[in-house]
């Protein structure tokens, strides 16, 4: 008797991840300008690909928010992995914590699209801040080992001062006064040449 081999599943088509690709980068920016009244048919036609494909890769509106989410989350990690090998410590902190107030403003252009995914807000939340915690330390750590930074501010403390700092106003320039205040607050953060380490 032989044993039948199980059948592999097949890998997705390179012209299949280009389109999913496509449609996660057209709902963002969709997404982001329109909230939840954007419709899905908006998406396709920024994607330049059909209504058919779209479903065929997120069947419900609800699973295309949660892949535009996660994946933006995934890239902001990916991108301070990135930014610690290229610039210094400060720099490479204060080039990702603007990156995360773009972030926001995307989260903000959805945040009532994924108020309608029933159970998948909290989770995503969470995973979110999670990630993003695990991040700012990685960023914050090297600063702080090096003395460029005060010791008695966590990652914790960081990543609610950019989220506060991105919720004061919803009015027209809310980005640009929150990156301005957001180096305010990292110039604050910083200690100077002499300085002790908890600094008050």
């Amino acid at each position: 008797m032989t044993d039948e081999a199980a059948p592999r599943p097949r890998k997705p088509r390179a012209d299949a991840i280009r389109n999913r690709e496509r449609v996660l980068e057209a709902a963002k920016s969709v997404f982001t300008q329109g909230g939840a009244e954007a419709g899905l048919e908006a998406v396709a036609r920024e994607a330049g690909v059909g209504i058919g494909t779209l479903y065929r890769h997120f069947p419900t509106r609800e699973a295309l928010y949660e892949a535009v989410y996660r994946r933006e989350v995934e890239q902001l990690a990916e991108l301070a992995a990135q930014l610690a090998g290229e610039y210094g410590p400060m720099e490479a902190l204060r080039r990702w914590m603007r990156a995360l107030v773009q972030f926001v403003a995307t989260k903000k252009g959805m945040g009532t699209a994924l108020a309608l995914a029933a159970h998948k807000p909290p989770e995503l939340m969470a995973y979110s801040a999670t990630r993003f915690q695990e991040v700012m330390g990685m960023l914050l750590r090297p600063a702080a080992e090096a003395g460029l930074v005060r010791t008695d501010i966590g990652s914790d403390d960081l990543l609610k001062a950019v989220i506060g700092l991105c919720y004061l106003q919803d009015g027209p320039g809310w980005q640009e006064q929150a990156l301005r205040l957001l180096d305010v607050f990292l110039d604050g953060l910083s200690l100077r040449r002499g300085d002790p380490p908890g600094t008050a």
